[in-house]
C-alpha cells in the first residue's frame, strides 16, 4: 500500500495527464508519415514511448530541482521538498520509465531504438539548462519538438526534412508558453542565480519574446500545410489555433498573470488536440 501511495503521488507530481501537450503533435507526425492512420500496434507503441519518455523527464526534473523547489515559495509544496516522496523513489521511477521508453522504441524499428538514448539525453538534460543559459526555454521546446519527428521515424524508419517543420513549430510553441510560465519566478530566479528570459530581460520583453515565438510557430504551421498539400479542413484548424493563441496572450499580461495557469494548461492542451484532429481529418478525407 505504501508503494501504491508513493506511485500515485509520483503520477500526481509529474502530472502525467499533461502528456496531452506533446502527444497530439506526435500523432500528427504519425498520421502524416502514414498518409493516413498507422497500424494500431504502431500507434500503441508510440503512445507508450510518449508517456514513458515524458514521465521520465518530469520525474527527473523534480529530482534534479528538489533543492531549488524547496527554496521557492511557489514550488515548496511539491512532493519531494514537502517530504511526500523520497529522492530515491523518484530516481528509481525515472530509471524504470526510461527503460520502458527504450523498450517501446525497440518495438517500433531499429532507428527508433538507436536514437532513444539521444532523446533521453535531451529530455533529461533540460533540467540543468536553467543553471547554464537564459535560453533553456528553447531546450524544453526541443524536448517536445522531437515528438513529431520521432513519430515519423517510428512509422517510416527514416527521417524526412518536411516533418522538421512541425518539430520546429512545436519547439517555438512550447518555448513561448514556457517563457510566459517562467515570468512567475523571475524575481526568485534572479535571487537564486537561475537563468531565464524573464529573469534576464524583464517581464515586458519576455512577453514580447513569447509573442514572437508563437508568431514563428504559426508561420511554420503555414509552411507545413503547404508542404503536405493539406486541404481546407486543416486550414480551418490552423485558423482556430491562431485564434486560441491570440486569446491566450490577451488574458495575461506583465501586470496581470492571474490567469496564467488557464493559458498555460487548458488552452495549450486544447490547441494541440484540435490541430491534430483537423490535420487527421484532412489527411483521411483527401483519399
Amino acid at each position: 500500500m505504501a508503494f501504491l501511495r508513493s506511485l500515485g503521488t509520483t503520477l500526481e507530481m509529474i502530472k502525467w495527464e499533461h502528456s496531452v501537450f506533446a502527444l497530439p503533435f506526435a500523432l500528427t507526425g504519425a498520421v502524416l508519415a502514414a498518409n493516413g492512420w498507422p497500424h494500431a500496434m504502431q500507434l500503441f507503441w508510440i503512445v507508450v514511448c510518449m508517456v514513458t519518455a515524458r514521465s521520465a523527464a518530469m520525474a527527473f526534473n523534480r529530482w534534479a530541482d528538489a533543492d531549488l523547489d524547496a527554496a521557492n515559495p511557489r514550488t515548496a509544496s511539491r512532493a519531494i521538498p514537502a517530504g511526500l516522496l523520497s529522492r530515491g523513489f523518484v530516481g528509481a521511477f525515472t530509471v524504470v520509465m526510461a527503460l520502458l521508453f527504450i523498450f517501446g522504441a525497440s518495438r517500433l524499428n531499429r532507428l527508433s531504438l538507436l536514437l532513444s538514448p539521444v532523446v533521453l539525453l535531451v529530455l533529461l538534460g533540460y533540467s540543468y539548462m536553467k543553471r547554464i543559459t537564459r535560453w533553456s526555454h528553447l531546450v524544453l521546446g526541443l524536448a517536445l519538438g522531437i515528438a513529431p519527428a520521432a513519430a515519423w521515424i517510428a512509422i517510416r524508419g527514416e527521417l524526412d526534412a518536411r516533418i522538421l517543420v512541425l518539430a520546429a513549430a512545436v519547439l517555438f510553441w512550447v518555448a513561448g508558453f514556457d517563457v510566459l510560465y517562467a515570468c512567475q519566478d523571475a524575481e526568485h530566479d534572479r535571487s537564486a542565480g537561475l537563468r531565464s528570459i524573464p529573469q534576464a530581460l524583464g517581464l515586458h520583453k519576455a512577453f514580447g519574446m513569447a509573442r514572437a515565438m508563437h508568431g514563428a510557430m504559426l508561420l511554420l504551421l503555414v509552411c507545413l500545410l503547404h508542404l503536405f498539400h493539406l486541404g481546407p479542413i486543416a486550414w480551418w484548424g490552423l485558423a482556430i489555433v491562431m485564434a486560441l493563441l491570440f486569446y491566450e496572450h490577451s488574458i495575461v499580461s506583465p501586470k496581470d498573470m492571474r490567469r496564467l495557469n488557464a493559458a498555460f494548461f487548458t488552452l495549450n492542451g486544447i490547441i494541440s488536440v484540435l490541430f491534430f484532429c483537423f490535420v487527421a481529418i484532412s489527411v483521411t478525407f483527401r483519399h
